[in-house]
């Protein structure tokens, strides 16, 4: 089939849908058909005097008289009045189907469309609000609120496109609304268009520097852009408005880890812990990893400081463990000693089956000459099966250093076969020479 027999194919299935062809149909009434028919006189008089019950205070008599009246026969306006009322007495869900009701009767009311909307977006059913919202659009209205929540409803349905047409419309119909340029601004940030996002949320700063969410988004903006000093600037300045949360503040760690500015990241961190108590020490573990994968001794400790000033109460054993890891990295770091043993042997005590703790207690023990204690700290680490290759290298090296060669080898060709490695492979060959005596 050519392109315009597939053109014509769908142009033709379009034609065929009920819904399309109900709409069409539509398109013949009149544009200014956005109202049911006019009440007749008697329906006036029925309408003034469930009116007049409201009036009085009578709303719930007002309620059931306008239930009543308000048949499948009856103008939709019935329908209307009853849908408001019944969200006078929050019954929302009642008034939602009351509107729905106009709606079947007068498929062009704009009011009910546009009330129907707002019961959806009230209720954060932000797809059946956007298209009640674009059925009034489609029906004549226009509004800036109107576009505007258009817009909100589509943001929150993840299409950022659409929403940033709304957006626009209602950034244009107006200009001097700071909500709708929000979010336009949020809109092309979330298609990351952030050069264009950030330049908007720059005019937004300049028009409200104390709205601290403005230098917040700009700054995630940056970020996108790679600028991560610009972003710094902006969460500092976020911090000295008093507007910070813990999430910027670990963000703002992050940026000055990944830039290698250990002492502002650890200050960065510990702002954080602060601002979040309860959440503290999931931050807190997380900074001191990753200054510690970097070699930030100084700074880890200060972390480990403020981890050891919170209450027990909110480490359970995988945070204890975390901890006592930290602490034994720093120990290992600084050249070892009796402190790292002494970590070592809390984790291992912890969890038997930490085969990298037993390991590196082996090596504790082998650079101090007690082999016995090495021998038998490879052993058990041996014994696990995640760990058993690394910990028969680690044995096979202190036979070797003991000149073992022949006792070194069962362990290497194993852990070769376990975990093959060419580096291993190479060592493996050099001690088969050795315990041939070449």
């Amino acid at each position: 089939m050519s392109a315009v027999d597939q053109a014509r194919a769908q142009e033709l299935a379009i034609w065929r849908d009920p819904a399309f062809r109900a709409r069409f149909a539509e398109s013949y009434l009149a544009e200014t058909d956005i109202e049911p028919p006019p009440l007749t006189e008697d329906e006036r008089d029925v309408m003034q005097e469930i009116l007049d019950l409201r009036a009085a205070g009578r709303l719930d008599e007002a309620i059931e008289a306008m239930r009543r009246r308000a048949t499948k026969t009856a103008n939709a306006a019935f329908d209307l009045t009853l849908a408001k009322l019944l969200l006078e007495r929050e019954r929302v869900p009642e008034a939602a189907l009351a509107y729905q009701a106009a709606i079947d009767k007068h498929p062009k009311f704009r009011r009910a469309w546009n009330d129907l909307g707002l019961i959806h977006y009230r209720q954060g059913e932000h797809r059946a609000a956007a298209r009640a919202f674009g059925r009034v659009i489609e029906l004549g209205g226009g509004s800036p609120m109107l576009y505007g929540l258009l817009g909100f409803s589509l943001a929150n349905t993840d299409d950022a496109l659409a929403a940033e047409s709304a957006f626009r419309m209602a950034a244009m119909l107006e200009p001097g609304s700071v909500d709708w340029r929000m979010g336009l601004a949020h809109s092309l940030l979330k298609q990351r268009r952030y050069a264009e996002a950030a330049t908007l949320f720059g005019t937004l700063v300049e028009a409200q520097p104390e709205r601290g969410e403005l230098w917040l988004r700009q700054a995630q903006a940056y970020l996108g852009m790679g600028e991560t000093q610009r972003a710094a600037e902006n969460l500092e300045l976020l911090d000295r408005l008093g507007q910070s949360t813990a999430e910027s503040l670990d963000t703002l760690g992050n940026i000055y880890v990944n830039d290698e500015l250990h002492e502002l990241a650890a200050d960065a961190y510990l702002r954080a812990v602060a601002k979040d108590p309860k959440g503290g020490l999931a931050i807190a573990l997380r900074a001191a990893r990753a200054l510690a994968a970097r070699g930030a001794t100084a700074e880890t400790r200060r972390l480990l400081d403020a981890i050891a000033a919170m209450p027990s109460d909110r480490f359970d054993a995988a945070a204890k463990k975390d901890v006592l890891w930290l602490r034994a990295r720093i120990a290992i770091g600084a050249g070892g000693g009796e402190e790292e043993a002494t970590v070592l042997e809390q984790i291992v005590a912890m969890d038997p089956l930490d085969g990298d703790a037993l390991i590196k207690l082996g090596q504790y023990h082998a650079r101090r000459g007690e082999v016995a204690e090495a021998v038998f700290r490879y052993e058990r680490a041996a014994g696990i099966t995640a760990f058993e290759a690394d910990a028969k290298v680690r044995h096979a090296e202190l036979l070797v250093r003991e000149r073992k060669y022949a006792e070194a080898l069962p362990l290497l060709r194993r852990a070769q076969a376990l975990k093959p490695r060419e580096s291993l492979q190479q060592f493996l060959e050099q001690v088969e020479r050795a315990a041939q005596g070449r």
